[in-house]
Parts: C-alpha cells; structure tokens; sequence
C-alpha cells in the first residue's frame, strides 16, 4: 500500500491526526510531517519532501495545502494521490497578512502558551467552540510548537495558485466543511473546479479543524483515493 503522508495546518502538529488514525486501514503505512521549518511555502514543501517515501499519498490541511500542492509541483513523478482538506487556492487577504504579522511582534516575552481561545473558537463548529478538551488540544499544539514556530508561520504570506491548479494530474480529493468559519466551501469549490477530475466532499457538523471535529467521516472520504 502505499505511504500516506499527513501535512498538518499553522501551528498544528502530528496530534491532530490522533482522532482520525483509528479509522485508517492498519496496513497504511503513516509518514507525519511537520511545518516546524521553512520560512515560505516554497522552503516548507522542500523541506517536508526531503523526509518523503520515494513513493506517496499526500494529504494536506489547510496552510499544509498549499505546501501540499507545492509538493506535487516539486516532484509530480512521486505523488501517487491528494486530498487537500479545509484549505484554498486564494491568496492571503491584506488583513490577514497584517493581523498574522501584528500576532507575530506582539508576542509577549516569557512561556508560549499557545494560540489564544478566541482563534482556536473560530477554528471550531459553533457547537464544539465550548469544548474545552478540544481548545486544549489544539493549545497544546502550539505550545510544544514554540514561539520561535508561531513567529516564523505567523509571517508567511500565502500567494494565489488558482491559475496553477491545472498542471496537478493526480486523482485528488478536495475536502470542505460545511460550517468552516475560515475557509468557505466555495474555496473548496474552486479548488475541484481547478483540479482535473477532482472529487469534492463536504463534511456536516464541522468547522474548520475537520481532523478534530469529524475524523471517522474524513478518513471515510479518504478512502476513494488512498489505496
């Protein structure tokens, strides 16, 4: 079978596939990157391909997306499959940019805690923004992360591949949740629209940390493409 590689999303680490690991095939073998280096995201698909399988499926959340299809334009002959989960094809707004620099200089001195409960909310369903085991897993993240993480992912701009979408030729799975806060279905849209022959699955009851708030249905939609 071949190797899947999972590509988490900012500030997030191999934690957040814990949820969906039970409901994979347990002949799949698992490869876990990490965003942890890189100042761009050309530097962190380089960096994530150097630890890869000659061979491989790819998955990609979010910010891990757009690292994700980096990747396959890096080293297309070795990219078996895609899915690309809760992420887009559109660039950074200017707000955004702004905001993730102003997080960036604003940190204070002293232990890193993480990301803050308002960020991580709007990264949940409203139902599960209350959930406190959930915000503390997603904190924990970011803490063992680190500072020096936060700052560096916090100042990487996200520029616009849309127009690139057609030169990935592998079966690719685009998935979106119907409630996500951060990244629109219609960006989800875009993205299969993009992709020649992609399939696009919307996932109920979940916000944008799909892996976290419905893991069996995300490696249920994963399995039409990772074989």
């Amino acid at each position: 079978m071949t190797p899947l590689v999972l590509i988490p999303g900012y500030m997030l680490d191999d934690a957040l596939w814990d949820g969906m690991l039970p409901f994979l095939p347990p002949e799949l073998p698992l490869h876990f990157a990490s965003l942890a280096e890189g100042d761009s995201i050309s530097a962190m698909a380089q960096a994530v391909l150097s630890g890869c399988p000659p061979q491989f499926s790819l998955l990609g959340f979010s910010m891990g997306g757009y690292v994700a299809r980096e990747i396959v334009r890096l080293a297309p002959e070795r990219v078996r499959s895609l899915a690309l989960v809760a992420t887009s094809s559109r660039a950074d707004l200017p707000l955004q940019v702004e905001q993730r620099s102003k997080a960036a200089r604003a940190t204070p001195l002293g232990p890193f805690r993480g990301l803050g409960r308002a960020a991580i909310a709007q990264s949940l369903h409203p139902d599960n923004a209350g959930n406190e085991a959930l915000v503390a897993q997603v904190r924990a993240m970011g803490e063992r992360l680190g500072r020096e993480v936060f700052v560096r992912q916090s100042l990487i701009v996200r520029d616009a591949d849309t127009g690139r979408l057609g030169d990935i030729r592998c079966p690719t799975l685009v998935v979106a949740a119907a409630d996500d806060q951060l990244r629109r279905p219609e960006e989800a849209r875009e993205l299969a629209d993009g992709i020649a022959g992609a399939r696009l699955a919307i996932v109920p009851a979940a916000g944008h940390l799909i892996p976290l708030e419905q893991p069996q249905l995300l490696a249920a939609s994963l399995a039409a493409i990772f074989r």
